[in-house]
């Protein structure tokens, strides 16, 4: 079973933005692309550099001879020690995605995880009848605005 772990508030890692935190005694590098959000392993594949240190960048590729292209620009990390690059989303190498991988992990963006309070957890002292006048035709209802606020960035592990 994964082990969850609130990383920062989601408003607090805007879009281009990435943390490096200890999980579990794991070194990660959480990334917000875009408004989605990915966690790699803290540890090039290559030798070993601290991987999510590296410049947040783009990357070429070929069409054919002389037609050079920039392409996913955010998206790919640099190894600061060598250069060797991956994608944030997947963690797969650019050069060889197939055979070369920095670990990545599930994150999401969830609720808070809190205890209940003492009024959250005590429904049952919640009277069934209202004293605001109503007949019993035409039940009172009452409709209040419900919001999710302090959503955290969650890696699981």
């Amino acid at each position: 079973m994964k082990k969850r772990f609130e990383v920062c508030p989601a408003a607090e890692l805007p879009p281009g933005e990435r943390t490096i935190t200890d999980l579990n005694g794991i070194s990660v590098g959480v990334f917000n692309v875009d408004g989605e959000y990915y966690a790699l392993k803290n540890d090039c594949p290559h030798q070993r550099a601290p991987l999510c240190m590296g410049k947040v960048t783009g990357t070429t590729s070929v069409e054919h001879t002389g037609a050079i292209n920039w392409e996913d620009n955010g998206h790919i990390l640099r190894c600061p020690w060598h250069g060797w690059e991956f994608d944030i989303e997947t963690g797969r190498s650019v050069f060889n995605p197939n055979k070369v991988r920095a670990r990545s992990f599930e994150t999401t963006v969830e609720p808070a995880d809190e205890e209940p309070t003492e009024s959250e957890a005590d429904c049952s002292s919640i009277p069934d009848e209202c004293d605001c006048g109503s007949s019993a035709d035409e039940p009172p209802v009452a409709t209040y605005d419900v919001t999710v606020e302090d959503e955290m960035v969650v890696v699981y592990l």
